[in-house]
Parts: structure tokens; C-alpha cells; sequence
């Protein structure tokens, strides 16, 4: 058996040619998809697979509760090569949690054809058991979409999804059931279709598992470097980034390189997903080759990554209209009290909405006049979103050094804006900034400094100047301080709002 795994690490991802669409045939009777690589790629007796499955996942970053995954990036190799990393990658969904609907994405390695072929004739089994398929919603897409209507016997002995499913039926408490779905595009505006199509599902109520390898064949070192700038480029969530780095590694000419990311059209189709999307950040968990298993070598390895679309509980919020409305007569409310009582404004917290009461960092910002009259926030979700408004809009108010402090009577002539903030997330390239997008923090010793997202817009600076900036007249550290090897720089997201929006 370990012959056969290990011949399947260097399994081809080279595609045979079929790009004809075949009509979506629908049985009269279900037509279950039965385990096709069980034995190779992983052991296909129930009890080695729990055993092998229990080893993975005692060595797997623990879940953090503060933050939800709507989406994991996820190897597809032979379990004892990638095994640990996919544990890594699948640790970080909640165990007890319900979820509607599992969307599994991987990419054809033995078929081309124009889309996707969505498996909706019958459950997909494996030796632990059959797993159902919402087929209710498989087949609406496949009817729906032309993309995704191709002939699921695509699925008959294809690798990627299956091997994903064990750890799913270990790891998760509940019952789930599948939409799987095979790509055999190599198109990226059929990808952009494709994700179009999926957008509606793509919510904290579903998930989806992206099957993907790494680097396919270079030396051990080079599969590190390239692996590692891929991941950097996907946790920028911007595809045209993603896609440019793809195709810079295979310009590079790199000895023995096929690939920089075998499926590379499920990632990018991740991607468009969740590209304009505020509150969501791409985290990496583990990295690992074939290098590393006690079963390859180091002249031709495979690389792994687990990766996790985080949504975080207590730091991004979902607000309506009417939350936006309140959250900002409070903070007017709250300025007020304190310019005349100089204390805070009592809330009616029973009245207040869930999200008013969850937890996250915000930004208060004062203009008057279109220009800024004082601008204060606090990172840490670490406290009720309206209270945190309130500690902000005073603090702008009253504390913004730059400023002399709001009088009553000028508090008519002032706008609120209020800045609901993503966590932060360190970087390493600062060409993972997204102007207009990302807030930028930058720390060196005790000093530091932020930019919220919208100040690239409004000041129409270039990268280097935003961090510039940021780092002389914000951090005081100078202008290249941002450069010095000892400076931390992180990025968020924000979700801005006014009383003139």
C-alpha cells in the first residue's frame, strides 16, 4: 500500500481533452458515487482511517472560538504525505456546529471540459460511510446554471473531493450533507461564472472546502519559496494578485517545476467569491511538503497548505439600516451628554439589537466642514459595539491631540462617520495592501500608527506614501521606518457609515 501512496504524490495534474458539455442526466433511481481512490490515497478499512485521522488531529492548531470559518483550503494528496496539513485546515471549523450545506470544489486532474460538473444523482460514499448530498440544491444549480451542467460521471474516479470527506465524517459532530463539485476549467472568466452562481450559498450557514495542492515537482527549498509567496497572494483576496503570482513562478523557469498551485481554478473561484466582501480575511495555518513526510524526498516535492476564510465572531458585525441609524444618533447622543454633563449618556441596552451588543473595534471619526475635527478608535474587540462608539465619539471629541476639543455649539455643524473594524492581520510584502481597502497599522518598539482604509482614498496617495505617511506622522518613526526590519505592519478591513450616506 505505502508503494502505491507513494508513487500518488507525484500524481499528474495534466488533463486529458474532452471540452464537449454533456446534458445533466437525471436517474429515476439515486445513484450513490462509490470511493475510487480508498486504498491509495488513503486506507480504505474504517478503523486505519480513524486511527490515522486521530493522529492528525491531536497535532492540529486548536479552533479559535472568536472567529468562524465560512471557507478552508484544504491538500488532496496521499494522506501520508498532506494528511496533517488537511487536519490543520479542517481544526479550524467548529466541531458542533450545524452547518446546512458542505460545498466541496476541486479540480479535474484526468478530464478538461467547459465548467463544472456538479454531482447530482446520488450521495457520495467512502469507507467510513455514505455522505448525502443536498440534492435539492445540486440539482437547482445544475438546472439553473449552464456552467455548472456537465455529466457528473467526471466525478467517476477523480481524487480531489473524495479524499476530502473522511475528514469531514471524523471531525464534525453533526449530520452534513454535500454539494460536490469538479472543475474542469482552466478559464478564469468561468471561474468568475461559477462563482456567481455559488454566491448565494456562500454564507456562515454553509461551507466550503477548496481542494488544492501546492507546487508540483520542484526542489525542496524552491516548493517553500513559491508555496509560501502563493499563500501570500491568496490572503490578499484579490484574484488578479492570486493569478499573476501563479503565472510568475512558471516564468521563472524553476528546474523541475509543473506548478505553482495545481488547482488553481477552485482557489480563484474562492477568491471571487469573497473579493469585494467586508469582514473577511484569509488566514494561513500550516505549511508543510512532501519534503517533510518520512516517505519523500527533497528533489521533487509537493506542497501543502491549509488555509481558513475567517469571519470573526466578535469582530465583524452584520448591521442593518436601522443598527447603522442608532449606532450613530448614539454616538451624537453620547457627545452631547458629555459636552454638557461631562459623563457618558446612559442606552437602553434592552433595546438595543444583537448586533449592537456583539463585540467588535471601531473608529469614530468627526468632520466639519468636509475636513477632519477629530478622528480616535480601539482595535480590540474586546467589548460591546456601542459602547466601544460611545468611548470613541468622546474620545474624538474631546482627546484627538491634533485638535482643540468640540464646543456645544459647534457639534450641529459636525458629521460622524463610524469605522467598524475586521481584526488585524500581520504582513510580511506590503504589496498585499489593497489601497482603498486595507487600514494599515505600523508598530516598532512602543511606537505605532494607523491609516483606516479610507484615508488612501481621500488623499489619493500612492502605496509609498500611505506608508510613509503613516509611518512619520502617525508612528514617529520617519518616513522609512515602515522599512526597518523590527517594524510590524498589519492590515484591516473596515466598514465605513455616516450620518451623510
Amino acid at each position: 500500500m505505502l508503494a502505491i501512496l507513494l508513487a500518488l504524490v507525484f500524481f499528474s495534474n495534466c488533463q486529458s481533452h474532452n471540452n464537449q458539455p454533456v446534458t445533466m442526466k437525471t436517474p429515476d433511481t439515486l445513484q450513490n458515487r462509490p470511493p475510487a481512490v480508498a486504498g491509495t490515497f488513503y486506507p480504505s478499512d474504517p478503523v486505519e482511517i480513524q486511527q490515522i485521522l486521530k493522529l492528525y488531529f491531536a497535532k492540529a492548531p486548536v479552533h479559535n472560538s472568536d472567529s468562524e470559518a465560512m471557507a478552508i483550503i484544504s491538500p488532496h494528496a496521499g494522506y501520508v504525505f498532506s494528511g496533517e496539513v488537511a487536519a490543520a485546515a479542517f481544526s479550524q471549523l467548529d466541531p458542533q456546529k450545524e452547518y446546512k450545506t458542505i460545498f466541496i470544489l476541486g479540480s479535474s486532474h484526468r478530464n478538461a471540459f467547459a465548467g463544472a460538473s456538479i454531482y447530482s444523482i446520488g450521495n457520495y460514499s467512502t469507507p467510513l460511510g455514505a455522505v448525502a448530498t443536498d440534492l435539492e440544491t445540486a440539482q437547482k444549480l445544475a438546472v439553473e446554471n449552464t456552467v455548472l451542467a456537465f455529466d457528473p460521471q467526471f466525478h467517476k474516479s477523480e481524487h480531489s473531493i473524495e479524499v476530502q470527506i473522511p475528514f469531514l465524517q471524523y471531525f464534525l459532530k453533526k449530520d452534513f450533507k454535500i454539494v460536490p463539485i469538479l472543475l474542469g476549467t482552466q478559464d478564469p472568466l468561468t471561474c468568475q461564472l461559477i462563482a456567481k452562481a455559488l454566491r448565494p450559498y456562500f454564507s456562515t450557514e454553509n461551507l466550503f472546502v477548496i481542494s488544492t495542492d501546492f507546487s508540483h515537482y520542484p526542489a525542496y527549498k524552491d516548493a517553500s519559496i513559491i508555496d509560501h509567496q502563493i499563500a501570500d497572494a491568496i490572503v490578499t483576496n484579490n484574484p488578479d494578485k492570486f493569478l499573476n503570482t501563479v503565472e510568475n513562478c512558471t516564468r521563472k523557469k524553476i528546474e523541475n517545476l509543473a506548478t505553482g498551485c495545481c488547482s488553481w481554478p477552485s482557489v480563484i473561484t474562492l477568491m471571487y467569491l469573497t473579493e469585494e466582501m467586508s469582514g473577511i480575511t484569509y488566514k494561513q495555518i500550516l505549511y508543510k511538503n512532501s519534503g517533510d513526510s518520512q516517505y519523500g524526498d527533497l528533489d521533487r516535492v509537493v506542497g501543502y497548505y491549509a488555509l481558513t476564510v475567517l469571519q470573526h465572531k466578535t469582530g465583524t458585525v452584520a448591521l442593518t439600516d436601522s443598527d447603522k441609524k442608532e449606532l450613530l444618533q448614539i454616538a451624537r447622543t453620547t457627545i452631547k451628554t458629555y459636552l454638557q454633563e461631562s459623563q457618558t449618556a446612559s442606552i437602553d441596552v434592552e433595546s438595543l439589537s444583537t448586533s449592537l451588543l456583539s463585540k467588535a473595534g471601531a473608529f469614530v471619526t468627526l468632520k466639519k466642514a468636509g475636513e477632519l475635527r477629530g478622528c480616535i478608535g480601539h482595535f480590540e474587540a474586546d467589548k460591546p459595539l456601542y459602547k466601544i462608539v460611545q468611548q470613541m465619539a468622546i474620545a474624538a471629541a474631546t482627546q484627538d491631540y491634533r485638535f482643540d476639543a468640540v464646543t456645544l455649539s459647534e457639534l450641529k455643524l459636525i458629521d460622524i462617520e463610524i469605522s467598524m473594524l475586521s481584526p488585524m492581520q500581520k504582513i510580511s510584502d506590503v504589496n498585499a495592501i489593497r489601497l482603498g481597502i486595507d487600514g494599515i497599522y505600523i508598530k516598532k518598539g512602543s511606537r505605532s500608527g494607523t491609516f483606516l482604509p479610507q484615508v488612501a482614498t481621500e488623499t489619493h496617495w500612492s502605496l509609498e506614501e500611505f506608508l510613509g505617511h503613516c509611518a512619520r506622522d502617525k508612528a514617529g518613526i520617519g518616513w522609512d521606518g515602515w522599512k526597518d526590519k523590527d517594524a510590524e505592519i498589519y492590515i484591516y478591513q473596515a466598514f465605513v457609515f455616516g450620518e451623510k450616506d
